[in-house]
Parts: C-alpha cells; structure tokens; sequence
C-alpha cells in the first residue's frame, strides 16, 4: 500500500520541493502550512490542507482524516537575526509548536519523523570540517531552539519509541532543476536568494555584514548545498527509519566553503548582471565559517549527489526566481 506522509510546512522552500520529490517517488503526501510564509501556489503534488501547529484542533482533525506512516517537519522560522531581536517567536514556533507536533504524534501512534534541523546548532566551530560530533555551541536563538528540538527528539526515542532524524543544513539553495516550483517569497534572508533578488530591481541593493572575518577574504565561508539533493537525504533517512533503523543524525552539505564574495561572484557569472553592494557591520550571531563534513550521510543512507557546483546552485535557484522581475509580472 502507498505510504502517506505528512509534510509540515510543504509550502515553503524546502518543504514545497521534496513534496514533489516524495510524490514522484511513489508516496502520497498531506500537505498541512499555515501560509504565514508559504505560498499555495508550490504545493503542485499531494493533498494540501491550511492549518497550524499551534491549533491543536488543527493537527487532531488532520491525523483523525489520514493514518500517517511518517511526518516531515519543516514549519520553522529561520532568519538568524530576527531570533535575536525576537527569540520568544522562536521559541514558540520552532520548540512549543514542535512539541505540540510531536505530542501529536504519540497519541495517534505515528512513530517516524524526519526533523530539519541546522548546522547553526554548531555556532563557531573550530574545526575546518564540522562532523555530527563536533561541538554544539549555538550562538543565536535560531540555532539554539534546533538544538533544544534535537534534545527532545532523543528522549522521545528513548521514552516513547519516537524515531527520528534529524538533518543539519548547510545553506540549502538553488531551485526546482525542472523549473516547476517557482519561488514566490520576497523575504527570505539566506544569502543566495537575496543577491537574485537585488537583481529584479534596481532600487535593491545587497548588504555586504563584514569584511574583517579570519577567512581568506574576510567574509564569512558557507557549505552550500542544492535542494535536491537535501530533497533525496530526506526519503533516504526516512526509508532507514520505515526499514527498521534507530534514531539518527546526518550533516547534510558538499565538504565545499565559498565566501560571500566567491558567490557574489557567481551569482554575477551566471546572471551576467552586477550586484549593488552596500558594506555594512557585522551581524551577531553569525560564525565565520560553517562547513560540513557528509561522510555518515554518503554511508549511511547510500546518498549521492547531482548539483554540487556552486554556479549550477545559483541558475536553478535564478530560473525559479526570474518571473518576479517587473518586466515579467502580468
């Protein structure tokens, strides 16, 4: 029989994609976003329903309707500075409104989650490479509440047979290679798709936070990685987990830095357009550099990856942004 799994925040960027990768892979897909940042319009495979976990009607009604066999969760708030201004949203959203998912999910025997998670967890790391053991030391209210979710996880596994994975991004980017899924948002706060953005209008400009990093060129250095392949780890460890595996954790990035600069670079190459840079300071919150080491996930989950060249990651996500230019709104 088909496997149902419930994407939560499948309207979103991440969610909206590997909700179309679950459906072509052979699963049936119950889409639950409150629409507070996604957009209905990415939700092209699978049942959508509009809801909140916050609303504990809302999540009794959905797994009442569908006998879950697994939940996907990627309804969390993300920009590193807002959790510092305001970490009670962050605390609210991505630990108490989890926690009412997960609790959820106990009383209506669901027992597989795939958890979205973040190398923010990690803050400055020492080492070149970061590993699943190396220490984590959040520095910002984002990083910590994935942190404290990842806590959680590990005592539901032990307490109520909760299996779980968590996924540690490193800078998702780039786009629906197929050009399906178009990126509707406007705000998010990641460095790619606010360069390609600043290209749509030539009132915007990009904000250049630091230049004085201990890094080759003085910004700071990201792993980033390309959302299928993020997409393809996520069925990979959610099918270990349906097989039969304990709890786990997985890094997910290229084992590859760029700097600000090198992608601004080419962003530049692959547009052929030149970004505004505006200097600014440097933000809190932000480790000078962050990338990963993927042994376990390429062993464990037998992962492999398409689109690990950086501008490949900058014209997918440029092709599924380009109809916001003014010249190409109706």
């Amino acid at each position: 029989m088909t496997k149902n799994i419930l994407v939560v925040g499948g309207a979103g960027y991440i969610g909206s994609y590997i909700n179309k990768l679950l459906n072509q892979t052979g699963y049936n897909t119950i889409v639950l976003d409150n629409l507070s940042t996604g957009d209905r319009r990415t939700v092209i495979k699978g049942t959508f329903v509009n809801g909140d976990l916050n609303n504990p009607e809302d999540l009794k009604n959905i797994f009442t309707q569908y006998p879950f066999d697994a939940v996907m969760h990627f309804a969390a708030d993300i920009n590193v500075g807002e959790s510092i201004s305001n970490p009670a949203k962050y605390y609210q959203n991505n630990v108490a409104n989890t926690l009412n998912l997960l609790n959820t999910m106990i009383d209506y025997g669901v027992k597989t989650f795939i958890f979205s998670s973040s190398a923010a967890i990690f803050g400055n790391s020492k080492n070149r490479l970061v590993n699943e053991e190396s220490p984590k030391a959040p520095i910002n209210p984002y990083g910590e509440t994935k942190l404290v979710v990842e806590h959680i996880l590990r005592d539901y596994s032990h307490a109520y047979g909760l299996h779980s994975s968590c996924l540690r991004y490193f800078n998702a980017a780039g786009g629906d290679p197929e050009g399906e899924i178009l990126n509707y948002r406007t705000n998010q706060s990641n460095l790619i798709p606010t360069a390609l953005r600043s290209l749509l209008n030539p009132k915007l400009s990009l904000t250049l936070f630091g230049t004085d990093y201990d890094t080759p060129d003085g910004t700071c250095v990201r792993d980033y990685i390309h959302l299928h392949d993020l997409g393809t780890a996520h069925i990979l460890s959610m099918e270990k987990l349906l097989n039969g595996h304990p709890s786990s954790h997985y890094n997910l990035g290229y084992g590859k830095g760029f700097s600000v600069l090198e992608v601004i670079e080419s962003i530049e190459r692959v547009t052929g357009r030149k970004v505004n840079i505006v200097h600014g300071e440097r933000r809190e919150g932000d480790p000078p550099q962050l990338i990963a080491d993927s042994k376990k996930a390429y062993k464990e989950l037998n992962w492999t990856t398409q689109y690990d060249d950086l501008d490949t990651i900058v014209r997918d996500g440029w092709n599924t942004m380009r109809h916001q230019e003014p010249c190409c709104q109706k």
